[in-house]
């Protein structure tokens, strides 16, 4: 429909500028011009609402000729996402030797140097032809740098927004020549933790990630890997680090949960707890709770893609022995979240707890208050039904009396009440 509307376009815009041309007017220049604004505004509004994909078929089914006069309507910043959509002849036809630029993601390429890790940026195909990588990282790439390193290397790479399949059969599984990997990596920032959703591609000689933000642990393997001569040999160890190092990451943030943890227990077991102490004590409980579940299920996720690669023979002598201690850590770090799943139950009680006992403490007041008015309206019902044998009614001290014998009817409960310890 789309392609049908823009043939329509330009089968007028042609058919009116040649009526135009043909007729001797003396405003021709004017009229000319005034038809062309208008068709080419259509024409940009319709490209405007068009996708990228969409355009890149339109392009390819139009005479050359037209391609380019579409081609001129396109908005700058949407030229280079329509470059990847169209063959790379067409694209020399349109642009020349232009590289289409590869968005705001950030792709970075690590080649193996005197036993450390090189980096290098990759800002276009021509920066792929010079080296040898054993890991490429792809941070938030958008669909033109997954197309890229795709078509260089011969795969394609999923879209990290889509990574949250949870079966084992699409989160590790191996192809003719790819070994595929999606694991979740933590994120712990205070009040904002979460895990991000890591996909390994393992091809060759070469890793690939792909994920949506930056993260701590990949940061410090790039730190180590580049100050530590010998730390990696190829890309298994490279992908075996970086799981090492995020049962590292997520050991540091047990203790700061042990930390948060037991300033906690100093203000539950206090001698006193008010309502609004205890609503933010059990908002950093539930805080903490979440952190250590999240831990708890990427251990489970990292132990499941370490086991992964041991069932599939995947990994040499010194690799094994690595992959044998990083499950040994995880199942270390299991029992810490267990015992801390345990005490922050604890804490959470206690914490209700208080906060019944203050509710408590409110419900005595009324129940006191209503006991002790008991008497009282008692006494007032009785001179309340104006008998005439009652000599007191016609006494000038009878208010006085009544009002005397309803304090008193209170005041000698609460004191006897008070002696038994029983208040």
């Amino acid at each position: 429909m789309s392609i049908n509307t823009v043939r329509e376009l330009l089968r007028k815009h042609r058919l009116i500028e040649t009526m135009v041309q043909n007729q001797p007017l003396p405003k021709q220049k004017l009229v000319t011009s005034l038809v062309h604004k208008q068709h080419i505004a259509e024409l940009r509004a319709l490209l405007a609402r068009l996708a990228a994909v969409e355009i890149g078929a339109i392009l390819s089914d139009l005479t050359l000729e037209e391609t380019r006069l579409v081609w001129e309507q396109l908005e700058d910043d949407r030229q280079d996402d329509v470059l990847w959509e169209i063959s790379d002849t067409l694209r020399e036809q349109l642009v020349g030797d232009r590289e289409p630029h590869c968005g705001d993601g950030q792709m970075s390429a690590f080649e193996l140097i005197d036993g450390r890790l090189s980096k290098v940026a990759i800002t276009c195909r021509h920066d792929l032809l010079a080296i040898r990588p054993i890991w490429i990282d792809l941070m938030a790439p958008n669909k033109a740098q997954r197309v890229l390193i795709g078509q260089h290397y011969g795969l394609d790479l999923p879209d990290p927004d889509e990574l949250t399949d949870l079966e084992a059969s699409a989160r590790f599984y191996v192809t003719q020549d790819e070994i595929h990997i999606h694991s979740d990596f933590l994120l712990d920032r205070e009040g904002a933790s979460r895990s991000v959703p890591v996909a390994f591609v393992l091809r060759g000689d070469i890793l690939f990630s792909v994920r949506g933000e930056e993260l701590p642990v990949f940061r410090l393997q790039r730190l180590r890997a580049r100050t530590q001569p010998g730390l990696v040999d190829d890309s298994k160890d490279v992908l075996l680090d970086l799981y090492g190092a995020e049962a590292e990451y997520s050991a540091d943030a047990l203790e700061d949960i042990y930390a948060e943890l037991e300033v906690v227990s100093k203000q539950v077991l206090s001698q006193s707890i008010t309502d609004e102490d205890a609503a933010r004590i059990l908002a950093e409980i539930a805080e903490e709770e979440d952190l250590n579940g999240r831990i708890r299920r990427n251990m489970l996720d990292t132990q499941r893609a370490v086991s992964f690669l041991i069932r599939r023979k995947l990994l040499a002598g010194s690799q094994l022995e690595d992959a044998q201690q990083i499950l040994r850590d995880i199942e270390s770090l299991n029992s810490h979240t267990a015992f801390l799943f345990d005490k922050i139950n604890f804490l959470m009680d206690a914490t209700v707890g208080f906060i019944n006992i203050n509710q408590n403490r409110v419900i005595k007041i009324f129940s006191i208050a209503s006991v002790a008015m008991l008497p009282p309206t008692l006494i007032a019902s009785i001179y309340g039904m104006n008998f005439e044998n009652m000599p007191e009614l016609d006494w000038v001290l009878g208010y006085p009396f009544a009002l005397s014998l309803m304090a008193i009817s209170v005041l000698l409960p609460y004191l006897y009440f008070k002696r038994k310890k029983w208040l």
